[in-house]
């Protein structure tokens, strides 16, 4: 389970909470509002047709002010909370907020702010907030990113900005986010990222760039990152992923590629996941990409062969051509051509490693192997010497 899931799920059992302990005497405040007590203090919950409130009691640490339709926020709402840990204000309308907003609440650890409507932040909004370590901004209408924002934010260990409108990105973004450990930048309109952009977290685990434009996976991207655990570029437009974009991944567990424009990869770019211990134990998905089956992919075939337990999605994983391979399934075609190697010596017993010229021992082809291999790659075996 992700951290956000987990968030989200302790968020979903406390309100489960907070209408048992409703249901079990805990009166709501005047304005409607859910109010539990514990040992940290109070934890206000207000979801229409409650009332937003307008100011807090001073123990409140944790404040959940869901689905109204505001476009702004009381200017004095978190006065006097100084021991505000959690600030949840997803689902409403929010066009703004004011800089000094945070300024009463130092020791706030999430703020969520999904599905509102900001355009962007106010300077110097969490200027005051270095014990923020959840930030989400999703579904919102961000266009444009200033590095300046997060400036400070050296405990922050998840920031969401996915689902927003953003073209490209700032350098510098995460420069100071030295604790960061999940990055989503899925769902927005990003065509290509800056080289630098990993540069600053010193563990990052999770990176979503899925649902964006990029065409090409640069060799630089994630060299600062060898702890990477989870990836995911689907839904893209890659059609390059440039040789040693995946060299330095120590920990890579899931890679998702799928739905992009890939019809071939360089050789040797598997190799840096074909590693002992690399299991890739979460799984990967290629699927739904325009292959090319020829000899170009022999480094894929044999990583796929080693690997196919653990893929995604395998019937639609399929060779657009050549002609003779389309339609096929990119693993059977794997099969096959991994078969064929094997069978290619160079006339003293040797095996080799490549699909250049050898010797084809025919009856081995005829008795064990005529019927797995594809047309195309019969057609293409260089002619035995005599």
């Amino acid at each position: 389970m992700s951290f956000w899931s987990r968030q989200r799920y302790q968020r979903t059992l406390f309100l489960l909470l907070l209408s048992l302990a409703s249901a079990r005497g805990v009166t709501p405040t005047p304005k409607g509002c859910v109010v539990f007590q514990s040992e940290k203090g109070s934890s206000i919950s207000c979801h229409p047709p409650a009332q937003v409130p307008r100011s807090l009691p001073a123990d409140t640490f944790h404040l959940v002010v869901e689905f109204f339709n505001l476009t702004q926020l009381p200017p004095d709402i978190l006065q006097g909370a100084s021991k505000l840990q959690e600030l949840h204000l997803s689902s409403n309308r929010l066009e703004g907020l004011a800089a000094e907003f945070l300024l009463p609440a130092p020791g706030l650890r999430v703020l969520d702010l999904t599905r509102n409507a900001l355009a962007g932040l106010p300077p110097g909004l969490l200027r005051a907030s270095a014990a923020l370590e959840t930030l989400v901004l999703k579904e919102n209408r961000l266009e444009v990113l200033e590095a300046s924002w997060l400036h400070g934010l050296k405990a922050l260990e998840f920031l969401d900005l996915s689902g927003n409108r953003l073209r490209e990105l700032p350098a510098g973004l995460l420069a100071n986010l030295t604790r960061l450990r999940t990055l989503d930048l899925g769902g927005n309109r990003l065509e290509a990222l800056p080289p630098g952009l990993l540069r600053g977290p010193l563990r990052l685990e999770r990176l979503h760039l899925e649902g964006n434009r990029l065409r090409v996976l640069a060799k630089e991207l994630l060299g600062p990152q060898p702890d990477l655990r989870l990836l995911f570029l689907n839904d893209n437009q890659l059609a390059e992923v440039e040789a040693g974009a995946f060299r330095g991944l120590r920990r890579l567990d899931m890679l998702d590629l799928s739905n992009n424009s890939l019809a071939s990869v360089p050789e040797g770019l598997w190799a840096p996941l074909a590693q002992r211990g690399r299991d890739m134990q979460d799984g990967f998905d290629i699927s739904r990409n325009p292959w090319v089956c020829d000899q170009k992919l022999n480094d894929l075939y044999r990583w796929l062969q080693a690997t196919k337990d653990k893929m995604f999605s395998q019937d639609d994983t399929r060779c657009a051509g050549p002609e003779a391979a389309k339609g096929q399934t990119l693993l059977a075609v794997a099969g096959a051509q991994v078969d064929l190697l094997r069978l290619q010596g160079d006339g003293g017993g040797k095996k080799r490693h490549g699909p250049g010229p050898g010797v084809w021992d025919e009856g081995s082809l005829v008795h064990g192997h005529w019927n797995q291999c594809p047309v195309w790659l019969l057609f293409s075996l260089p002619l035995p010497r005599n």
